[in-house]
């Protein structure tokens, strides 16, 4: 089943840039021959931690966006726990929160297109003249 995930990393802050290039590229590749498919690669740029972190305080952050099964999902962590150029992640499952934030949305424009028909039909029959029709809950 196809999931959608997101999988922020902190690399190291005195790796070279083209060791961080490196570094992503060998994650897509490893993530698209396991079987995802990454739709989107975010890099935050060199940030301050909250806290120290192996002896570190900023990283560079990483963003991916992956859809796939799992087992995409625990390969790419194994790999990351194993990279010593990471210093810490983090996989969040994001296609639960978007379902629910779509049925949220659905029941909302649905209450408005409601309200919107209520009151024109009552803005209709006080422009005739007539008494507007009960509302029975």
């Amino acid at each position: 089943m196809q999931r959608t995930y997101e999988i922020m990393f902190i690399v190291r802050p005195d790796l070279a840039d083209e060791d961080v290039d490196k570094l992503v590229a060998t994650m897509e590749t490893n993530i698209t021959s396991a079987g995802g498919t990454v739709t989107g690669t975010q890099r935050m740029g060199k940030r301050r931690m909250a806290y120290s972190v192996r002896k570190f305080n900023d990283g560079n952050y990483i963003l991916f966006n992956v859809q796939g099964p799992g087992v995409v999902v625990k390969e790419a962590e194994r790999r990351l726990r194993v990279a010593e150029q990471v210093i810490k992640f983090i996989t969040v499952r994001t296609d639960e929160e978007s379902k629910r934030l779509d049925k949220v949305r659905q029941i909302r424009d649905s209450h408005r297109k409601g309200q919107g028909r209520q009151a024109a039909e009552a803005a209709g029959e006080a422009a005739s003249g007539a008494e507007p029709a009960s509302l029975e809950a």
